[in-house]
Parts: C-alpha cells; structure tokens; sequence
C-alpha cells in the first residue's frame, strides 16, 4: 500500500456545515456559516466561532442561537453567509431570501428555508480556543423532511465541506445499517 503525505490538515470527513443563526440587537436576524463543529454530549453541541463575529457577539448578548443543517436546497445562500460578515453587512440575513420566525425554546430565528434545526442555549464560552459550547433544548425539523415520523437524510440532502477541494458535497447514499450491519463479523467469534 502506498499513501501520501499531507501533514498536519484539518481534513475530517464528513465535515457537517452548520449555519448559525441569531438575533443583532435591533432584533434583526443574522447568520453564519460554521464548519468546525460536532456533537460533544447527547444534547450539546461545540462550535468554534472567532469571537470577532457578529454571531458570537449576538450569543453573547442573548446566550442563544440557532443551527440549522446547511442543505444542498440552498447552497448559494448557504455559503454567502459564510463569506460576507454581519460586522461589514448588517442586512446579509436579508439579501439570502430567507424568512425565519422565533423559536419557541429559545431567543434565536428559525430559518424556515433550512428544514432541520437545533436550538440551543449557550453553555460557555472559552476565549483563549473559541469554542463555543450549546445546550440543545430542541430539535425541529420539517415535516417535508420526514418519513415514518423520522428525519430522513435523502429529503433533508445536507451538504458537507469538502476542506481539502474547497467543495460543498451532498450525502445522498445508504450504504448500510447502523448497530446491525456489524453483527455478522460476530458469527465468526
């Protein structure tokens, strides 16, 4: 087997895209593109936000936000949130042509166009990494996006970055069982 060498990337697959969306302070709705982040307990979620962001000036305000799965639906809009700031443009939200309402849990918007949703209170912050910790009281997601009363990820179609080629990807193929496939290898225990 032969491998290359890349060196140290920060190059992990799926990367999930995450927009966070808050309220600035004239109640206005704000939004960002977030790549660094997971689930870091069964009902938290860990973000990396620069603190210069308006985003997490918001969070800091409000000690809420929300996080809505990127989808491939809305890739464009998706992504220039990611590229223009809040600090620079205060009507981004605006300009995707997106409508949001107020989640019922916490004091953050609701992306309507981006059917699946976290909505989180905010646990912590550290200054010196910038992580940024979230409780998820909720999560709300479409009933376009449902099958069986389930979240089906081939209707939600979420998108992942593709770090290494600058990409937005869709993940759109089962390819097996979770906590079952693996049973077979036992057999031969």
């Amino acid at each position: 087997m032969t491998r290359k060498n890349f060196g140290p990337k920060s190059w992990v697959y799926p990367q999930p895209v995450f927009i966070i969306a808050t309220y600035n302070e004239n109640g206005s709705e704000n939004a960002m593109n977030a790549a660094w982040g997971c689930i870091s307990d069964v009902n938290q979620i860990a973000i990396y936000v620069s603190q210069t962001h308006k985003t997490a000036e918001n969070i800091f305000s409000r000690k809420a936000f929300t996080v809505s799965m990127a989808t491939a639906d809305h890739v464009a809009a998706c992504d220039f949130v990611g590229v223009v700031s809040g600090n620079n443009d205060p009507d981004k939200f605006a300009k995707t042509g997106w409508h949001a309402s107020k989640s019922q849990f916490v004091d953050a918007p609701v992306i309507h166009e981006l059917p699946m949703t976290l909505e989180c209170r905010m646990i912590s912050f550290d200054y010196e990494s910038e992580l940024l910790l979230g409780e998820i009281v909720n999560v709300s997601a479409d009933e376009s996006i449902l099958t069986d009363g389930k979240i089906d990820l081939m209707k939600l179609k979420p998108i992942a970055y593709d770090s290494c080629n600058h990409a937005y990807v869709v993940l759109t193929e089962k390819v097996g069982n979770a906590f079952k496939d693996g049973f077979a290898l036992k057999k031969h225990e």
